[in-house]
């Protein structure tokens, strides 16, 4: 295994998701002071912004996506055009890999449940940790599950909307910074997931913005 780990978020929204507001810039600024080396923007059904902030950073940078299935929300990571939403899980896994990026399932223990009982196996990897979700243990405790279960690589994420919460979920990946490297590493399993809750203040905070959002 590679000795050099990368600390990385792999589950980050800018303002290009609808329901985010952290601007690009804001990300690299935020990444830093949380001692990140780079994250994977995976912004709603979206490219654009991904694509954007890859082309002028100075961390290292992902291009990815959430996607919303049928049956749930899938990350594609290291992925340069758009995945069609409203696909089945299985067609948009195929979609993803098509398109040279892998597919994580993110947080799996409420998308998993969707699944209604669909064998999951052919994701290339499982979200262990993400910092959003709540109840955070109890979350965690079944993602970890899962992944063991289908003997799945295991990540971890923020799955940051707005700024103050970029860094929360990571993980650590053995490779060098170049980003195809990374995604192979994820997929082998040369990851570590690390990560807390997003503390409630922020969780509060989030609330109160997402309100100002829709009104």
């Amino acid at each position: 295994m590679n000795s050099l780990a990368l600390k990385l978020d792999l589950h980050v929204h800018t303002c290009y998701s609808c329901d985010a507001m952290t601007t690009l810039k804001e990300v690299l600024i935020q990444s830093r002071k949380r001692g990140l080396d780079g994250v994977a923007i995976t912004d709603h059904d979206t490219v654009e912004g991904a694509l954007k902030l890859a082309r002028n950073s100075e961390i290292v940078v992902i291009p990815g996506v959430e996607v919303s299935s049928l049956h749930g929300h899938i990350l594609g990571l290291n992925i340069t055009r758009p995945i069609p939403p409203g696909l089945d899980v299985y067609e948009t896994i195929q979609r993803i890999h098509d398109a040279g990026g892998i597919a994580v399932a993110a947080h799996p223990s409420v998308f998993y449940k969707r699944m209604k009982g669909r064998v999951a196996s052919n994701f290339d990897a499982i979200e262990v940790i993400n910092a959003s979700a709540f109840p955070f243990s109890l979350s965690t405790y079944l993602n970890r599950r899962l992944a063991t279960r289908l003997d799945l690589a295991q990540t971890a994420g923020s799955d940051a909307h707005y700024v103050s919460e970029i860094g929360f979920g990571y993980t650590l990946v053995h490779a060098d910074e170049e980003v195809d490297e990374i995604v192979q590493a994820i997929k082998r399993g040369a990851t570590v997931p690390l990560g807390s809750p997003i503390p409630f203040k922020l969780r509060l905070e989030r609330e109160s913005l997402s309100l100002k959002m829709r009104f």
